[in-house]
């Protein structure tokens, strides 16, 4: 199977969100040095050898189409959450920066994640960033569809993020490729927490509808991509050790007491379904 071409803005779009963190000491003492897109920001595992996603999903719904009918009631329904605390969660969702983006999972593992205790995790979740969101790019440059925001002349709900979105193909949704890879890899770090992590991956998903950013068909098959990054994954020895070491920061972590703070705000904000989400 022949990769897609990756689109310039992919790579664009992550780098400032990789190198946020560049300083802050997560250039771990790995078991062997972490490749770099550019100094200071590491890649991802898997390199050119990702799932090709505009192989793996179907066209997106043709509007029209019963489908489409359907991303469109996700659509009006999800907006109906505006000026809620869910609203809220899902603007922190939709912020990939670091450390912003892996404290959004810690209330799940039941751990913080922070680049100083628990650095391999840290650099996990970075690296793994970087499949999961390149991953998505050959149906996204293929299709290039137009996002609900747009559709609608309506807002997301981070406002700076727009120019960018505008340019950048609405299906797969990159955001729930990410959040599903991680609840995966999470998961494998810590399965006792498999339940937790894995509602959280789905909710993260569901914040780009509340956000206004993506179509409910976005966000399915932006768990279709993340299910295959997770399994290439799998054969990747570098991906491998780092979950084990990670592994072994949590159980640290968790011996020595350490908890994530704002837990309770969070799990109320995500009590709230999205009406009609699939």
């Amino acid at each position: 199977m022949s990769m897609p071409s990756i689109r310039p803005l992919a790579l664009a779009a992550l780098l400032p969100l990789l190198g946020a963190c560049a300083s802050s000491g997560s250039s771990t003492a790995a078991s062997s040095p972490v490749p770099e897109l550019k100094p200071g920001v590491p890649a991802g595992y898997l390199g050119r050898d990702l799932p090709d996603s505009l192989a793996l999903l179907p066209a997106p719904p043709a509007p029209g189409s019963a489908a489409f009918a359907n991303d469109e009631a996700v659509h009006a329904a999800a907006q109906r959450l505006r000026d809620t605390p869910r609203y809220a969660q899902a603007t922190r969702d939709a912020d990939l920066s670091f450390p912003a983006a892996s404290d959004n999972f810690a209330c799940a593992l039941g751990v913080p994640i922070d680049a100083q205790a628990t650095p391999r995790l840290y650099m996990l979740l970075r690296r793994t960033m970087v499949d999961a969101g390149l991953g998505t790019y050959g149906a996204k440059n293929q299709y290039q569809r137009v996002r609900p925001f747009m559709l609608h002349e309506e807002h997301t709900c981070l406002a700076r993020d727009e120019e960018a979105l505008r340019k950048d193909g609405s299906y797969p949704s990159g955001h729930t490729a990410i959040g599903w890879t991680w609840a995966m890899v999470l998961t494998q770090v810590a399965p006792a927490r498999a339940n937790a992590l894995l509602a959280r991956g789905r909710q993260f998903g569901e914040s780009r509808l509340v956000c206004n950013a993506h179509w409910q068909s976005d966000v399915l098959e932006g768990r279709a991509v993340a299910s295959g990054v997770f399994a290439k994954l799998q054969g990747n020895a570098d991906f491998l050790a780092d979950v084990a070491a990670a592994r072994k920061e949590v159980a640290a972590r968790q011996a020595a007491g350490a908890t994530p703070t704002g837990c309770e705000t969070e799990a109320a904000a995500l009590a709230t379904p999205v009406p009609g989400v699939l």
